[in-house]
């Protein structure tokens, strides 16, 4: 997995399984669909309660291989203490130039962690350095096509679903992947929800977001652009 792969989709997210639990079901859909996809990591996740980062490193290529990614990296930036400047911006610039994606999923800006809320605001700035001509970043001038922003369980403004009712389950698989964080039941019970099986809430948030569009499973993704449709007859939501 080179940094001169060619890419059509790159997820950025502050540590390895961010990735995995809040858009890992798309990110599987879209490489069984033939696409180009990527993860970077802008942590090694060194600060987590468990494991290590070697630890993670090893988990998170083992998760990679799960969802069927074409390339993930790793920026080893500090976590819990990512900082907003111009270096830590030139650097996701960077890999944007080098894997050139059209599409790029960043993490919604509603969070609680603060390295989540960071890497929001370093992936969208990167994504417009990486266009500007003369800035000092190795490569041709790049920006991606678009943009969205993955859910991370607060956020309820939603621009669209995506059925992941087929992916589910080799989502769930990727998680798993991350022994030192998961394998534990205690340990599973202190992501996101404390006292909540991971496995559990993932289950019941896909299945709660997949009743909203009469699917077993979906994720939820926001834009900050309008969406233009040309015809609305033709849409697939019903009214009643």
């Amino acid at each position: 997995m080179a940094e001169t792969t060619r890419l059509d989709i790159l997820a950025v997210a502050a540590h390895p399984d961010d990735i995995e639990i809040t858009c890992g079901g798309l990110m599987i859909k879209m490489a069984r669909l033939g696409r180009s996809v990527g993860a970077l990591d802008l942590t090694r996740g060194e600060m987590g309660s468990f494991g290590d980062e070697n630890d993670r490193d090893s988990e998170a290529s083992a998760a990679a291989r799960i969802m069927g990614l074409a390339y993930r990296g790793n920026l080893a930036m500090s976590d819990s203490a990512i900082e907003i400047n111009q270096d830590n911006k030139l650097k996701i610039a960077g890999v944007i130039r080098a894997t050139r994606p059209e599409l790029v999923i960043l993490p919604h800006w509603e969070q609680r962690h603060p390295d989540h809320a960071a890497c929001h605001r370093l992936g969208y700035d990167a994504c417009f350095l990486a266009g500007l001509k003369k800035i000092e970043i190795e490569g041709e001038p790049y920006r991606p096509r678009k943009i969205i922003y993955s859910s991370y369980f607060r956020n309820k403004d939603y621009s669209f679903l995506v059925d992941i009712s087929a992916e589910f389950d080799r989502k769930c698989e990727a998680v798993a992947a991350y022994r030192s964080q998961f394998d534990n039941p205690q340990n599973a019970r202190r992501i996101f929800q404390p006292g909540v099986d991971i496995f559990d809430f993932m289950r019941a948030r896909a299945r709660q977001l997949g009743l909203l569009v009469g699917v077993e499973y979906a994720e939820a993704f926001t834009v900050k652009e309008h969406i233009l449709v040309d015809d609305p007859q033709v849409m697939p939501v019903s009214s009643m």
